[in-house]
């Protein structure tokens, strides 16, 4: 794990994947799904503060007539100004219209966390990869059902794709005063 890169909050937008109460409620590893929450909590608060675009996906199941209990954002996660992107796919880019939302904010770099870490987040990364954004993972706001899926994600995929680092690593530049 790297110290991240400075970034430009003009630029970036932080993307949470699936925090909703029915994932955040999964036995995962290698933290519970409530301290990915608080975590996230915390980062989008210092990305709102910063002047970031905070972005939160939750994923739809196609095709059925109703959504399992649980199945919306976590309560008091989106703010005013946030983006809220509904996806029917594992990761966040497809039909969704979020690559479109993200260039017309002028955002070149992502900064990633959520449920699961090599599922919602990894799909995610990987589209977003070949799409050209500049990429940072936030490790201790991720996880995923299993510890060894997690480190394979952490450990092995995301540095290939971009900067692995912790909360208290990132950096900003030139945010709001």
């Amino acid at each position: 794990m790297t110290a991240a890169p400075v970034l430009d909050p003009r630029r970036t937008a932080l993307v949470l994947v699936d925090l909703m109460d029915r994932l955040v409620a999964l036995p995962l590893e290698p933290r519970k799904g409530t301290e990915v929450l608080a975590a996230a909590e915390e980062l989008a608060a210092r990305c709102r503060a910063e002047g970031a675009l905070v972005v939160l996906v939750r994923v739809e199941r196609p095709a059925v007539p109703e959504q399992p209990p649980g199945s919306g954002l976590a309560a008091g996660l989106l703010r005013d100004g946030d983006l809220e992107v509904v996806k029917r796919t594992i990761g966040a880019f497809q039909g969704t219209g979020l690559d479109e939302r993200l260039r017309a904010h002028g955002v070149d770099t992502l900064v990633l966390g959520g449920i699961a870490t090599n599922l919602g987040v990894e799909s995610t990364a990987r589209a977003a990869a070949d799409l050209g954004y500049e990429l940072v993972f936030v490790e201790d706001a991720m996880a995923a059902f299993t510890a060894a899926e997690h480190e394979a994600s952490v450990r092995l995929d995301f540095p290939r794709l971009g900067t692995v680092t912790t909360a208290g690593r990132l950096g900003f530049v030139g945010g709001r005063d």
